[in-house]
């Protein structure tokens, strides 16, 4: 039986058990007494006697590094249709009146532009936009909130951590799928907009001392939401995905709707989150059916849904393991898992091994991000000019497939390939023959011309 950490409540986290927690009332304690908490000192430190005279002591050197962030990740404007180039036009006049109103307690954020972003199958996902201005607001809480909290994490959390990645969560879970035959592949229906408010401020309040910071929140979670054509519509649940603070307030949502409650209900069990997207190892089937009745009657009590069709049982089929079942691969985060040949390479048997590749999805999205971008359809420019232009979204794109199995990359290979002869045929008013010995030329001349010549796995081209 697993010892209670120093960290741990004393009761069921979130739904009925944070007010009466031990830490919480250690929290309470230090407010009682007078004396500054944690995050409190941190606020004090560095600030001039203007600054810490103020009712929320933030200083303008924090409001400068948020600014630079968020200028950094770039991104649209919001309902107001500033862009961050406007906003950099009166830059220190925006500056003050972030910083001013968040230390005067006067600061309340504009509604939050919907939009709708293809998901792929037809389905789309609403990623709500917040203003330039309120994602610099966003982002001074959450430099301030995420050091307080990270240290809580479970270490099985991935997404949106500092020192934490996509790639190293797929690594992970290759090697569980190795030791465990059985995977609950766990999808949680419209996480982002079913998160309970009162729940979710719960959460905060525990870990986070700060009136100001708590009001803050608040008010972000409250803020309405405007569609495209004009419509305002008031907001009762949920985070808007797309807000700055909106991955750390969603991890500590999970960390005890989920991470918290599999420690003290199935310890032991191995499992990988990235944000909503997890991946539970199990050494039966039945124990794969168990936990995803236990874990849906739990995410019921945090105002959650397990999708119906999506969490699926899956068997990880491989040389070793011939069991007949029907489920056989599953996807983690644009990997798909499945029985594929492996080569050993110091006698070079060929095997069966349970193995991650870039999904047939994520190629789907990369390709229909290409052809929406409309660069190919550009006949004016050289074909340097549309090596420019494709490469960072290439580049991009390889850097995190070519992780595991990079010989399923040839796929994309090929298709890009194609896509640029079939563009050296339309400029240059070619048949598709001599498109592809043009290409040719090219590639032999400079090898290093596109991308994804550069990964040692040529298409037709190269």
């Amino acid at each position: 039986m697993r010892k209670p950490h120093k960290h741990d409540s004393s009761d069921a986290p979130l739904r009925g058990g944070l007010t009466g927690s031990s830490d919480e009332a250690a929290v309470t304690a230090v407010e009682r007494s007078g004396q500054p908490g944690t995050a409190e000192r941190c606020q004090l430190e560095g600030k001039t006697n203007a600054e810490q005279s103020r009712t929320n002591a933030i200083s303008r050197e924090e409001v400068e590094v948020a600014w630079r962030r968020v200028r950094a990740k770039g991104g649209t404007g919001g309902v107001d249709g500033e862009s961050i180039k406007s906003f950099e036009l009166k830059l220190e006049k925006n500056l003050y009146k972030i910083w001013n109103r968040m230390t005067s307690g006067s600061y309340h954020p504009r509604a939050v532009l919907r939009v709708e972003i293809p998901k792929g199958k037809g389905e789309t996902r609403p990623l709500g936009i917040p203003t330039v201005l309120d994602r610099v607001a966003q982002e001074v809480v959450r430099a301030r909130l995420e050091p307080v909290v990270e240290k809580f994490f479970h270490r099985n959390s991935y997404g949106y951590r500092p020192g934490k990645s996509a790639p190293e969560a797929v690594k992970v879970c290759r090697e569980m799928c190795w030791k465990y035959d059985w995977v609950l592949d766990v999808d949680i229906q419209k996480f982002f907009d079913t998160i309970d408010h009162e729940l979710m401020k719960k959460a905060v309040e525990k870990h986070c001392p700060d009136s100001w910071m708590r009001l803050y929140i608040d008010r972000w979670l409250k803020a309405p939401v405007q569609h495209q054509d004009g419509r305002v519509e008031e907001t009762t649940r949920g985070t808007p995905q797309g807000g700055v603070i909106s991955p750390l307030l969603a991890n500590l949502y999970l960390h005890y709707a989920f991470d918290a409650w599999m420690e003290r209900s199935f310890p032991g069990t191995k499992f990988e989150r990235y944000a909503d997207d997890i991946v539970i190892h199990c050494k039966s089937k039945e124990q794969s059916e168990s936990i995803e009745q236990a874990l849906a009657g739990r995410l019921k009590e945090c105002g959650l849904t397990l999708h119906p069709e999506k969490t699926r049982v899956v068997y990880c089929k491989d040389g070793a393991r011939k069991g007949l079942y029907a489920a056989k691969k599953f996807t983690f985060l644009g990997y798909t898992f499945q029985p594929r040949s492996a080569r050993n390479r110091r006698t070079a048997e060929v095997f069966t091994r349970f193995l991650p590749a870039v999904g047939r999805d994520a190629e789907k999205k990369f390709r229909n991000s290409i052809k929406q971008s409309g660069i190919l359809k550009l006949r004016s420019w050289t074909l340097e000019d549309l090596a420019k232009q494709l490469n960072p979204r290439i580049r991009g794109w390889y850097q995190y497939f070519s992780h595991f199995y990079q010989s399923a990359l040839r796929r994309m290979n090929d298709w890009l390939d194609r896509a640029i002869a079939g563009w050296l045929k339309q400029k240059y008013a070619l048949n598709p023959s001599s498109a592809w010995l043009l290409l040719r030329r090219f590639a032999k001349s400079n090898r290093t011309l596109f991308e994804h010549w550069r990964f040692g796995l040529p298409g037709r081209a190269v």
